[in-house]
């Protein structure tokens, strides 16, 4: 709830990783924007290794409402996102891409929709993919209908990260203690009153996405094994189906041999379905493995990141 009388916070929080370029356009394409409300940048510098902190720390020297925080190394966004939420002081907090890709030109609408139609969070959606490789597309829907049908969250096709919440909204993400962090999937896990808004893609202003296509594959297997277990009720399937199929196969050797004294024989096919045998073997371990790791990385307890230096 708003003070009577006071101005509300905005707080904009900002992941960067060598996007010097990006900075200063960023802020002007923002301050461009006429909000309802005080603005403070909360720039988190991912560990880059080019000018990025520099131009921060420049644009902060000109402007008091720049802060920033920055990593002893690359953490990755996830990371970054947790230490700009964990360091902002707004009423509001609004999560957004350095690039430009999130367009500023709708936080007015998103704002409105907080503080006058009574809702906790203003979510976005792309509802198109233009300019991005057709394959990298496809993966991407395929992604997000396997969480829908196989996660407890269902994760809305095209969700970004561009996302304002209220104080309360943003306390509960912090109240999540977990390592392994995706963080797609714990805004669906908080619930509240969420509106959505779709906007057409937006290309970068300018320099390439950081995210390659090994990079996006592994962030998906992230999601999928921090918000469901069908992986691991997957590989008990396959292996109640190998142990029924490999006890009618018995029977069919058996009667085989005793009413039709048929010779053993075939043993190219025995190795081929012992080699199948043992790879099966092998992924249902793996899945397993990956479970494990998890719980191995959130039982050390290692901060999900080192700040280096902060204004």
């Amino acid at each position: 709830m708003e003070a009577e009388g006071k101005v509300p916070l905005l707080s904009i929080v900002v992941p960067c990783y060598n996007e010097a370029a990006c900075v200063g356009l960023f802020v002007q394409a923002v301050t461009r924007e006429a909000l309802p409300v005080a603005v403070e940048f909360v720039f988190v510098d991912d560990g880059s290794t080019d000018e990025t902190l520099a131009r921060i720390k420049a644009l902060a020297m000109r402007d008091e409402r720049v802060r920033w925080v920055s990593f002893s190394r690359n953490f990755g966004k996830e990371a970054a996102l947790l230490a700009g939420l964990r360091h902002s002081r707004g009423d509001y907090v609004v999560t957004m891409d350095v690039d430009l890709q999130d367009p500023p030109e709708k936080l007015p609408e998103m704002l409105s929709a907080l503080r006058e139609e009574g809702y906790d969070c203003v979510a976005t959606r792309r509802v198109d993919r233009r300019g991005e490789p057709p394959i990298r597309s496809w993966f991407a829907r395929r992604f997000y209908w396997v969480m829908r049908h196989l996660s407890e969250v269902a994760l809305v096709d095209g969700a970004r990260d561009y996302r304002l919440m209220t104080r309360q909204v943003v306390e509960a993400i912090l109240a999540l203690p977990e390592c392994n962090r995706f963080t797609k999937g714990i805004y669906q896990w908080v619930g509240f009153r969420t509106k959505w808004i779709a906007f057409e893609n937006v290309e970068r202003v300018t320099g390439e996405s950081k995210w390659s296509f090994w990079r996006l594959f592994r962030y998906s297997l992230e999601g999928i094994l921090s918000y469901s277990t069908a992986p691991l009720q997957l590989a008990s399937l396959l292996g109640l189906l190998c142990c029924v199929g490999a006890f009618f196969a018995l029977m069919v050797v058996f009667f085989r041999a005793l009413f039709f004294s048929d010779p053993v024989c075939g043993w190219p096919s025995l190795v081929c379905i012992i080699v199948f045998l043992g790879g099966l073997q092998l992924f249902v371990v793996g899945i397993l493995g990956a479970y494990l790791a998890k719980t191995y990385l959130e039982t050390k307890r290692r901060p999900l990141y080192l700040v280096r230096e902060a204004h």
